[in-house]
């Protein structure tokens, strides 16, 4: 079990970063050097250094660090990406290229590498994606030869975040034993980076490919000192690493849905301002919040169960970094919109932020890539249970204060559960876009029942003490309740569509328990929840300390 930082310390954290960059990247300088395509790396080694220590919070006490949880990484990643996302991206892949040190190195290893990120902040890069293989981690071609004293590596990695800045690197590479990481230090002949990649957005961070040339390393640098572990030690961090991915997208979203709430107060249009017409914000504001409020509560509820130990929760975070990302780069999108033309150009910054957060929804694992994990696990479970996985959630989340909408997000769930049912009764998996349709489905379902535990701790006073407090618990409420309209409405509908979908026969398959009359009814007093939200959103409510 990790306890992580105290919320005092969390907080002089946020508040020190906040502070930092806004005194090392006046907006003037952010623009030039994403325009520019730089990577302020004098700006990341403070960051890393004795000015601000951030490196601190990633690392365990044992080895010099503060001991960080997976909450406080999820505060601080999501802080980062407000300032600014290519920032964020150079920061934190120090700790996802020295994760497999932390899950897989010796005792030697980690007190060598991870005591010298903490004590010189020295930057690390994650060598796993190469240019065939993308994200199957299974089909590198970077191999390992053993000769006398180590290894000879051979080989190409792409899209290496600090690829040609880190002061060391963790690759993967095929050894006779199967794939290891393997720990090269720059400047090791043979191990060369390219030139930095033209990226269409976080042009703040340094990417590029990495080239292996007969690299020798030596056999100490094999990670765990046992060959054959690479694949194993990756998959241990995803839950972790997919979860600060979805801190980014949730940051960089409400980056964005705060400037379009200011721009909306101060721009008039027919006579009024925008932020009065509910046309503007129950299209471009409302929606993309729930959304993003709904991300937060699985990331926050998935952040306290690993760091409670129990286990890598692999399928949480790919939920979790599913929801925000793709919420967050759609509620940047909106941003724009929602600024008019002033949102195409550069100096109101939405127009860079939308360019930021879409890799959110690509690095560590596609949204592709991550509804087939979702699915796969989640069909495992619904066979393994008989049908039952999701009817038990539902019952769980019915127990819940009904001002929740946990009778709304149990409907979700229990249709999720007869969608499920029928894929299994016609063998509808066969077919890749129903079992990737039914990932985007689970997401929805499951983020619905976590929201509504959300709400209903909030109403009851038991959030963690490290939980974003933004909304009160009567708003949090009326968000839970918006989002599971809309979770129960998506499974009906279009759990309905792809099931039929994939039935070629005039046979229609049974969907007993999809209750999707009851879906359309449940909408009732969907405007007036989403009114409460704007007005709370715009300060006409004030519901953020009611009881």
């Amino acid at each position: 079990m990790t306890s992580g930082l105290d919320l005092g310390t969390l907080d002089l954290m946020l508040e020190a970063l906040g502070d930092f960059v806004a005194a090392a990247l006046p907006v003037e300088r952010m623009l030039e050097l994403d325009r520019d395509d730089l990577c302020p790396e004098d700006t990341v080694r403070q960051m890393c250094g004795d000015e601000l220590g951030v490196q601190l919070a990633f690392v365990p006490e044992q080895y010099g660090g503060m001991g960080g949880g997976a909450f406080d990484s999820y505060r601080i990643c999501e802080r980062l990406a407000r300032l600014d996302l290519g920032l964020a991206t150079s920061v934190f892949a120090t700790f996802l290229g020295s994760d497999p040190i932390l899950f897989g190195g010796t005792e030697e290893q980690k007190e060598r590498w991870l005591g010298r990120i903490a004590k010189e902040g020295i930057l690390f890069a994650y060598g796993a994606t190469e240019p065939e293989a993308g994200s199957d981690l299974g089909a590198l071609r970077t191999t390992a030869t053993p000769v006398e004293g180590g290894y000879r590596l051979n080989g190409r990695k792409q899209w290496i975040s600090n690829g040609s800045i880190a002061d060391a690197c963790c690759v993967l590479a095929l050894a006779p034993g199967g794939p290891s990481w393997f720990v090269l230090e720059r400047g090791t002949e043979g191990f060369t980076a390219a030139v930095p990649e033209d990226k269409h957005g976080i042009r703040l961070s340094n990417t590029a490919a990495l080239y292996l040339d007969d690299v020798f390393v030596p056999a100490e640098n094999l990670v765990g000192l046992t060959e054959g572990k690479g694949l194993t030690q990756a998959q241990n961090v995803f839950g972790y690493t997919r979860l600060m991915v979805a801190a980014f997208g949730l940051g960089g979203g409400w980056e964005a849905a705060d400037r379009a709430i200011r721009y909306s107060l101060d721009r008039v249009q027919a006579g009024a301002p925008l932020a009065t017409k509910q046309g503007y914000t129950h299209k471009l504001i409302v929606p993309h919040v729930v959304r993003l409020e709904a991300a937060r509560a699985f990331i926050e509820e998935t952040a306290v169960r690993l760091d409670a130990g129990e286990g890598s929760l692999n399928t949480e975070g790919a939920i979790a970094k599913y929801l925000a990302s793709e919420a967050g780069n759609a509620a940047a999108e909106a941003a724009i919109q929602a600024h008019g033309g002033y949102g195409f150009t550069k100096p109101y910054l939405v127009e860079k932020i939308k360019r930021d957060v879409r890799i959110t929804t690509i690095y560590e694992g596609t949204s592709e890539i991550l509804e087939m994990t979702i699915a796969r696990d989640r069909w495992q479970q619904h066979l393994k249970t008989r049908g039952t996985y999701h009817a038990d959630l539902a019952r769980q989340v019915a127990a819940l204060p009904s001002e929740t909408g946990a009778a709304i997000a149990a409907l979700a769930l229990d249709s999720l559960a007869a969608v499920m049912e029928a894929c299994r009764a016609g063998r509808l998996t066969r077919n890749q876009h129903v079992l990737l349709r039914l990932g985007e489905l689970i997401a929805y379902g499951e983020a619905a029942g976590s929201l509504a535990r959300r709400a209903a701790a909030a109403l009851d006073g038991t959030l963690p003490d490290k939980a974003d407090r933004r909304f009160g618990p009567a708003a949090l409420a009326a968000v839970s309740r918006i989002f599971a309209r809309e979770a129960a409405m998506k499974i009906a509908e279009e759990g309905a569509r792809w099931v039929l979908g994939a039935t070629s026969t005039d046979d229609a398959p049974a969907f007993d328990g999809l209750r999707a009359h009851e879906a359309h009814l449940a909408q009732r007093g969907l405007l007036a929840d989403m009114d409460l939200l704007a007005d709370v959103l715009y300060g006409r409510a004030d519901l953020k300390d009611s009881p």
